[in-house]
Order: structure tokens, then C-alpha cells, then sequence
């Protein structure tokens, strides 16, 4: 019996199935290789299929035609798939925060520390994408699609260099901003006494500096 179509649902798949997947050779018998689609569910769960699915409440994670890894990524919640480079998205950085204003060095570290580099981390704050971006400053600095590479850097470019003249320039304000808001820096009239921004602030300058070198 032919199949002229396959469609795999994953929906929390264990680790040797995953593997067989990622790993599967192309069947000699098919001519040209098809394209995958990847899609996140509402759920958090992801679908891999040979077709596009028409559903706005599924979210397209991948596509095209190479299928080595596509089992790890569909199942992967965490995204640890795409933290392998560092210096991938280093072209992009460069040239939106040169057009901005503000310092290479700066920006990837704030994307070091915010995502490690993964286009589609999520918190549970809520906030998307390589520089953690929330909904509502994406929509404020025009930006639409957030989990496009680009887009997140432009977001979070524009509010870094919002932020910037907003402090003054003083970086470890900007970046306790940046981590518990605005808000949080001017009623506490510097860093707020919260641990996690504490440590955010002494983690992004670090790498600040580490970046600035290289």
C-alpha cells in the first residue's frame, strides 16, 4: 500500500522516538524531498506535518526541506536546539544597534543573558524571543512579529536606547529596568532590592565586558 502523504504528531514525545526521527533517511523511493513544517500548539505541544496547516492558533516554528533534527526541535519545549552559536545573530545586532545609537556589546549581552540565543525562549512573565521582549513594548516600538529574529533585536534595541535616555545613560539602571520595569527603577530610586534584577544587572555587565573585548 502507497502513502502519497505522512503527517507525525508529536505531542511529548520520548526520547527514542525523537531520535529516530531526527536520524530517519529520505526513502530512495521519493523523488524530491518534501518540505516540513513545524508548529507550536496553544498548548505548548508542537506538530510536525508535510503540508501547511491553515489555523492561526498554531504557530509556525520551522519549515523547509532539511528534516535533520526536526523530531528534537518539535518536541523540545525549552528550545535548547537552537543554543549552539553565540555569534549567529552577531551581523544583525551590529547593524540595528549601530542605527540606533547603542553599543554592540550592550545589546548581546542582554541577549546573552535574556535567552542564550533562542528565538523562541518564553518566560513565564510572559516576555518572547531572543531579547525577551513583552508583548506590549514590541507593540509600543512597532514591531509585529516578535519571534522573528529581526524584529526581537529591533524591539529590544529601540527600548534599550528608550531606557538609555531615560537614565541618563547609567547602564546598571537601564538594565534593572529593562529586567523589573521602569517603574520598579524610579520608585526605588536605583536598583530595586530584588534579588533576580540584582543579579540580572552584575550578569549582563559582566558579559557586557567579555563582548566589548572580543
Amino acid at each position: 500500500m502507497s502513502v502519497s502523504r505522512v503527517t507525525v504528531a508529536l505531542f511529548g514525545l520520548s526520547a527514542c522516538l525523537v531520535a529516530a526521527l531526527a536520524i530517519a533517511p529520505a526513502q530512495a523511493a521519493t523523488p524530491r524531498a518534501k518540505s516540513m513544517y513545524v508548529y507550536e500548539l496553544p498548548d505548548g505541544s508542537r506538530i510536525v506535518t508535510d503540508y501547511q496547516l491553515n489555523n492561526r492558533q498554531y504557530r509556525l516554528v520551522r519549515t523547509g526541506v532539511d528534516t535533520r533534527g526536526v523530531g528534537q526541535l518539535a518536541a523540545s519545549k525549552s528550545g535548547q536546539f537552537f543554543r549552539t552559536d553565540p555569534d549567529a545573530y552577531d551581523g544583525l545586532i551590529r547593524r540595528i544597534a549601530t542605527a540606533h545609537g547603542v553599543e554592540f556589546a550592550l545589546v548581546k549581552a542582554v541577549m546573552h543573558v535574556e535567552s542564550s540565543f533562542n528565538p523562541y525562549a518564553r518566560s513565564s512573565k510572559g516576555a518572547l524571543g531572543l531579547m525577551q521582549v513583552l508583548p506590549e513594548t514590541a507593540r509600543r516600538h512597532g514591531v509585529h512579529d516578535i519571534y522573528d529574529p529581526e524584529q526581537n533585536i529591533e524591539a529590544g534595541v529601540r527600548h534599550l536606547k528608550y531606557l538609555l535616555g531615560l537614565f541618563d545613560h547609567k547602564q546598571y539602571l537601564v538594565l534593572a529596568a529593562y529586567n523589573a520595569g521602569e517603574n520598579a527603577v524610579r520608585n526605588h530610586r536605583g536598583i530595586p532590592p530584588y534579588r533576580e534584577t540584582q543579579s540580572y544587572v552584575r550578569r549582563v555587565l559582566k558579559m557586557m565586558r567579555e563582548y566589548a573585548r572580543s
